[in-house]
């Protein structure tokens, strides 16, 4: 894999292009460039608080043949105060000078060391804890291969609020704001450079919302579409979907995350403190500190809704603080809260994590309230294996969205394949298409061998 890695780097000399101010990766807990300066909260949204030089890599050894900076800016928690989140930008060798591509990484973590962030796993020597992100970052290379400028943020902000989407809507909003104020550095030809916003599955999170608050938060940002899949629309349904399954380690991830400070730990603190079990409390200490891939594995087949967890059992999800918490997670309930600009979303009929169902009533809804919407379904993939089948409708989909040649209104389509041409995005991409493909087999048709993986792990901790 090394020696294909290595085959998508620049000829040119990486040395002279990389002059970082850091070079080991630091712990955001422990990088004093995460710390808000005195005074950020009187800073409009968006605002750099402060910028430096990184070097980013491929699992955190290769060096990334690109300039690349992190941002510390200014962002908002839910209950509307100030709060400082980063973001990381790449910059190809000749890059689109009027455009950038943001992209959502799943990072699907609540870890409050910073260890998911993105950009602490983008660093060259970063330890790759975050495997989401370390796979995804070969998706991102095939946005800077074909010229954009893309951005990456830590949407989740400083708590790792993983789950609050609005946060976490407004986290990439304010993200976009700050690289459109860094233009002058980036080589911007314009000051309000097109944009287009790509994430899947958790990463989906920050791109629906950001989609859907766009218009009321950020209404003079110059976004022209926005892709994205394997869309966990209605946190309720998934939780319900995935609890007791081998997928089941997202849930208590995701409840500390909405019960994080910038998020609704405020409301929900009181109710956990209350119900817990202490079974439940040393489950939700555990996903405080581990990412996501590793959370599945420590909570695989376990139940929230258990009376071992919390006091509640399976009546837990209507108690009227958790209920109104989830309700306010729900994409496209309210019609003041629809994109305006183009949406691309793919998603698997078979998804094992995020329902099927509620994507597709998502597409309803955003397309009753008049939202322009291309919904494919994707046939025979999984939730892993989806996002790797349906990337190049929607990488294409950005294409076209930057070019102006999206068709406007609702409309579907089915993807029937398992797989991919390794020249389904030319030859110049190919390489990306080859890392893909190894994502394929790993994962296996319809992500079966993630699936056996986990069940064999919970077997043998079971015996």
């Amino acid at each position: 894999m090394l020696s294909s890695v290595r085959d998508m780097l620049p000829s040119l000399a990486i040395g002279a292009l990389l002059l970082p101010t850091t070079l080991a990766a630091i712990l955001p807990e422990y990088d004093p460039f995460y710390d808000a300066p005195a005074g950020y909260q009187d800073q409009a949204p968006g605002s750099i608080l402060r910028s430096r030089r990184i070097v980013t890599s491929y699992i955190g050894l290769i060096p990334d043949g690109v300039q690349a900076w992190q941002l510390l800016y200014r962002t908002t928690a839910i209950n509307g105060t100030a709060i400082a989140s980063a973001t990381t930008v790449f910059k190809p060798l000749s890059p689109k000078q009027d455009s950038f591509v943001s992209f959502h990484t799943a990072y699907d973590g609540s870890a409050v060391t910073g260890a998911c962030d993105p950009s602490f796993n983008y660093q060259l020597l970063a330890p790759q804890v975050d495997l989401i992100s370390s796979v995804e970052f070969f998706l991102l290379q095939a946005y800077l291969m074909e010229g954009y400028i893309v951005q990456s943020p830590d949407y989740e902000g400083p708590d790792a609020a993983f789950g609050a989407g609005r946060l976490s809507g407004m986290g990439v909003l304010d993200s976009m704001r700050a690289v459109a104020n860094f233009g002058s550095t980036l080589g911007f030809t314009t000051t309000t450079p097109k944009i287009v916003g790509y994430g899947y599955s958790g990463g989906a999170i920050a791109t629906g919302w950001a989609a859907s608050l766009i218009s009321s938060y950020a209404p003079e940002l110059n976004v022209l579409g926005w892709a994205q899949g394997g869309t966990p629309a209605n946190l309720t349904g998934t939780a319900v979907f995935i609890d007791g399954t081998a997928f089941a380690g997202f849930l208590p991830q995701a409840l500390v995350g909405l019960s994080a400070p910038s998020a609704y730990g405020a409301q929900l603190d009181p109710v956990i403190n209350r119900i817990i079990t202490p079974k439940g409390r040393s489950i939700l200490d555990v996903s405080k500190q581990i990412c996501g891939v590793e959370n599945l594995f420590t909570f695989a087949f376990g139940q929230i809704q258990s009376t071992d967890v919390q006091t509640l059992g399976n009546k837990v999800f209507y108690e009227p603080t958790i209920a109104e918490v989830l309700e306010k997670c729900v994409m496209g309930v309210n019609s003041n809260e629809t994109p305006k600009a183009p949406v691309y979303m793919y998603h698997a009929t078979n998804d094992e994590i995020i329902p099927y169902a509620n994507a597709s009533t998502l597409y309803s809804d955003w397309c009753a309230d008049d939202a322009s919407v291309h919904f494919t379904t994707v046939a025979n993939g999984g939730h892993a294996t989806t996002e790797v089948i349906g990337f190049v409708g929607a990488f294409n989909f950005v294409n076209s969205a930057f070019a102006g040649n999206v068709s406007s209104g609702c409309s579907t389509s089915i993807e029937l394949a398992d797989s991919l041409n390794p020249l389904a995005l030319g030859a110049q991409l190919e390489p990306v298409i080859v890392q893909l493909l190894n994502a394929l087999a790993v994962a296996g048709r319809k992500d079966i061998n993630i699936k056996n993986n986990l069940q064999t792990l919970n077997e043998t901790v079971g015996a």
